[in-house]
């Protein structure tokens, strides 16, 4: 339980569907409640699919071009604490690859479900690298399917906000949603220089030993 707990929590924070959710509702203002159903069922879909294969191929990606696990993590690092700090700063929407020209293109095509929504927004660098990371470090059948069991969580997770994303804009407001996503950014922040304080020491203990 502590296991699905903790990988649950990591992917939902680095993810934040909620953070998606103004996005969402500016990309679906013109479709019907039905529409924003298959959309949001779609892009679940879609992000849990990416995380499925991060994490059961992603380590022989890095076998292939000959990128160590620990650089990985120092890397994904830094690219989720960079994520966090853009929460902080309320600026995360500004980096997650969707810009004005994007989102109009967005508006006029008939499925948003892969791009942008699940790609880049949802499933980007951040969760792609925590997956592999935590893959390397959980490898007993049991932790498999557990580990499988909490991104099927996230993907359920991100259906139902974003199901609900209109219903949620209206509740909690611009203000709310900042706030929320503000201290998912905090959250955010310690998990990317947990993984680069782990990188570093195991590096440490290894060239020592």
């Amino acid at each position: 339980m502590e296991l699905f707990i903790y990988l649950f929590a990591a992917l939902f924070s680095v993810i934040n569907p909620i953070g998606t959710v103004p996005i969402f509702v500016g990309l679906t203002q013109d479709d019907d409640k039905k529409e924003r159903s298959r959309i949001s069922l779609w892009t679940a879909i879609n992000v849990f699919v990416i995380m499925i294969i991060s994490f059961f191929l992603g380590e022989y990606v890095l076998s292939f071009f000959g990128i160590s696990m620990e650089a990985l993590r120092i890397a994904g690092g830094i690219v989720i604490a960079t994520s966090g700090f853009s929460l902080l700063s309320g600026e995360f929407s500004k980096k997650r690859g969707v810009s004005k020209k994007v989102e109009s293109d967005a508006q006029k095509r008939n499925d948003i479900a892969l791009t942008p929504l699940a790609i880049p927004m949802l499933a980007g660098p951040g969760s792609i690298s925590l997956l592999i990371a935590f893959y390397s470090e959980h490898q007993e059948t049991s932790e498999i399917i557990i580990s499988v069991l909490a991104m099927i969580a996230v993907a359920i997770a991100i259906f139902i906000i974003l199901r609900s994303a209109h219903y949620l804009a209206k509740i909690l407001g611009a203000s709310g949603i900042v706030a929320i996503s503000r201290i998912v950014g905090f959250i955010v922040i310690a998990i990317g220089v947990q993984y680069i304080i782990s990188s570093i020491l195991t590096i440490v203990k290894t060239n020592l030993m």
